[in-house]
Parts: structure tokens; sequence; C-alpha cells
């Protein structure tokens, strides 16, 4: 529980260079969104090749998610957020000399330790504030997901002025220099470590709760959809639209940035109104936008009784933008919300039960730019990538109201009474 001193000067400032430091890790995890493109075209590498690739670090920051979130309980979030940014920074520096596909394929292994900072900053920040408060705090490190729209603000000039291989030396000094803030600029707190004789089996007690799972599959859409959707949003503007990469990264950061700053939004939203009103709010309006998004571009021929007329159905890429930004503002609601439910539910052992869902948003976000790149290789159609998140979305829509929407109140209105076995 935290103590008073969670509204201190001193909480501000760990909430403040925490979210940097996760701003810097972000950046790191996102960089192959943009150098991934110059990368493909040097290997000639397929788009499902291409998905594998950005997809890598994803992959390794989620699996690291679950003891890093134990080890936050254990030792404190300042000591592991410390080794997991300085373990990341060498390999950042060496992609800059991988020449063969598996070279950056390991080296994008071990830059995923950066994206593992999640599950170690969220319940530090956390345990600086009281409970009310909790959801604001780790809405506003969450906001350090912009870190993906930074990535696309810097890569694509350093690309085009340098060569994407200077790109990671950038980006390996920053994290230095991230390091170095962070370690000078944070605190520790004794009281917000767990006894060193909680072993993980008993920290672990909490995954039987089915709550979990769902948590999980709600974390998957709003996180790993939005990490998904980072990494292939370049590439799709590039050639769905034929922008240069710079123009391509700018219009793709009007999702990533706002999917990351406007997580402070979401967790002020579910501080007021409940974890599960703004959840499910959330899952409809991406639902309506994954819907429009999802839609090819057409040319439908009509015979009428002038003769065959043809009209082309599609967005322009002003209005997918539009819709992009949307959906991006719903994420960060989204990711905001659902570790609202987390602290509410677990406040003793959020580093635990965070490290669980992280790694199931973070799953997504490596399963997705894959899958991605196959529907793209199978069907040549360039929106599938739409049409499955638009899918998923729609079975969580249908799994929320029947665990939790038609037992709930929403949004203040009155819900009857869940039968005892929901309860």
């Amino acid at each position: 529980m935290a103590k008073s001193v969670g509204t201190s000067a001193k909480a501000w400032r760990v909430l403040a260079v925490s979210t940097l430091a996760f701003t810097a890790c972000f950046m790191v995890w996102m960089m192959f969104g943009v150098i991934g493109i110059p990368i493909r075209k040097a290997l000639n590498l397929n788009a499902t090749e291409f998905g594998l690739l950005t997809a890598m670090p994803v992959l390794s920051g989620s699996l690291v998610r679950v003891p890093l979130g134990i080890w936050t309980d254990r030792f404190g979030g300042r000591i592991v957020m410390a080794w997991v940014m300085g373990l990341a920074i060498p390999a950042i520096w060496l992609l800059s000399y991988a020449t063969q596909y598996w070279q950056f394929l390991a080296l994008g292994l071990f830059i995923g330790l950066a994206g593992g900072s999640f599950s170690v900053g969220t319940p530090y920040v956390a345990r600086w504030f009281p409970r009310g408060r909790q959801g604001f705090a780790m809405g506003i490190y969450g906001a350090g997901n912009s870190g993906a729209a930074v990535n696309k603000f810097i890569a694509p000039a350093i690309v085009v002025a340098f060569g994407w291989t200077v790109v990671p030396q950038v980006y390996a000094a920053i994290m230095l220099g991230a390091l170095l803030l962070f370690w000078f600029m944070s605190a520790t707190d004794p009281s917000h470590q767990s006894a060193g004789s909680v072993s993980f089996a008993e920290q672990f007690k909490a995954l039987n709760d089915p709550r979990v799972l769902r948590y999980c599959q709600y974390y998957s859409i709003v996180f790993g959809g939005y990490v998904g959707l980072s990494l292939w949003m370049v590439q799709f503007y590039v050639g769905e639209f034929g922008l240069d990469i710079r123009v391509a990264a700018l219009l793709a950061a009007c999702f990533s940035l706002p999917g990351g700053v406007l997580r402070a939004v979401g967790g002020w939203l579910s501080d007021k109104y409940g974890a599960h009103s703004v959840t499910w709010w959330v899952l409809w309006v991406s639902w309506i936008c994954l819907f429009l998004l999802s839609y090819p571009q057409t040319d439908l021929t009509v015979v009428t009784v002038n003769g065959p007329r043809t009209f082309h159905i599609g967005l322009n890429v002003y209005a997918f933008t539009a819709l992009m930004f949307v959906l991006g503002v719903a994420m960060a609601f989204g990711k905001a919300s659902v570790f609202k439910y987390i602290s509410d539910d677990y406040p003793k052992n959020i580093g635990a039960i965070s490290g669980v869902v992280g790694l199931a948003g973070g799953l997504g976000g490596f399963v997705l730019p894959i899958m991605f790149g196959a529907l793209m290789d199978l069907t040549g159609v360039r929106s599938s990538a739409f049409m499955l998140l638009y899918g998923v979305v729609w079975v969580s829509l249908i799994w929320m109201y029947f665990t939790e929407v038609r037992h709930t109140a929403v949004m203040g209105k009155d819900a009857p009474a869940a039968p005892s076995f929901a309860r």
C-alpha cells in the first residue's frame, strides 16, 4: 500500500524520469518498423520475412516481462530497470554491423530486452502513489509508448541523410543517456519490495484467477494491436499510397503518437469511471474503426441501363489517417484501463500480474506482424491486416459481454446483480 510519500515531489520526479526512460526503451523496441524497410530491400525479403524481422524484439521483450515483473516486486524497480536498459545497449550498437538475415534476428532478440521495461516501470511508479491516483500514474508512465512515434520522427531523417546503419548508433547513445538520467534522478523505497522469503510459486498463485486470462485478452488487442500496427504502418503507407518514407513515417505517427501520450488520459478516465466502462467503449470504437479500415481498394462495375459503369470504393490517405488517429486514441485509453483493472484487483503483486498481462500483449505484438505479412503474401490485400484485427475485437466484445457487461454498471448505469457463480 502506497505511503503518503506517494504525492510528494520525489514521487513525481520518479514518475517523470521513469517515463523518459521507458520512452527511450520503446523507441528502440520499435526501431525495425522504420529501418526494416531499407533492410528489407537490401536482403530482398518477402512480407512474411519482414514481419518476422520487425517482430523479433517484441518476442523477447514479451517473454521477459513475467520474470522482470516478479523481480521488480522482490528487488525494486530502480535496479531492475537499470539492468534492463544497460544490457540492451551493446546489442543496439552491434546492429549497425549486421549484414545477414540471421544476424538481424539474433540481435533483435537482445534489443527486445528494452521492451521488458514496461513490466518493471508499471509497478515501480504505481507504488509511489495512493490507489486513487495509480491509474493516472500508470497512464503517464505508459505514455512512454509514444517512443514509437518518436522513432518515426527521428529514424527516417537519419536514414535519408546518413543511411540506416547510423540509426542504431544514435539510439545506443540515447539509451545510454536515458540510463544515466534515470539512475541519478530516480529513487528507491524499501517498503515497495516484497519480502525476500516470498517464492515465485507463491507470487504466481494469483494467476489461477480466470480474470487474468480476460485481462490478457483485452491487452493483446489494445497493446498487441498497437505494437503490431506501429511496426507495420510505415511500410503500409509506402506500399498502399506510394509515399516517401519520411511522409509515410509522419502519417504513421498520427496513430503512434496519440496511442502513446493519451494513455495518461485513459488512466484518469479509468480512475473516474472504472476500468470496465472504459474498456467496453474502447472495444466498440476499435471495432467500428477496424471495420472501415478493413475494406480494400475496390473497383465495382455495375450494369446500368446505359451500360457498364465502374465505381471506385476505398479510403483515401486522409480518411485512412483520420481513422488510424481515432483507433490510436482508443487503444491508448484501453491500455490504461486494463492496468487499472490490475491495480484494483492485485495491489500487492502488481508486478507479477502486470508481467503476465504484458506478456500476452507483447506476444500479440509479436504474432500480428508475422500474420499481417503472411496474409498479404497469401491474399495480396494489404487491408487484410485490419480484417484480422476486426475479427479479434469482435470475439473480445462477445466475451466481455457475457463475462462482465451483463452484470456490471457501465458509465454509472445500473446493471442487474450478477448470479452467485459470476461474482
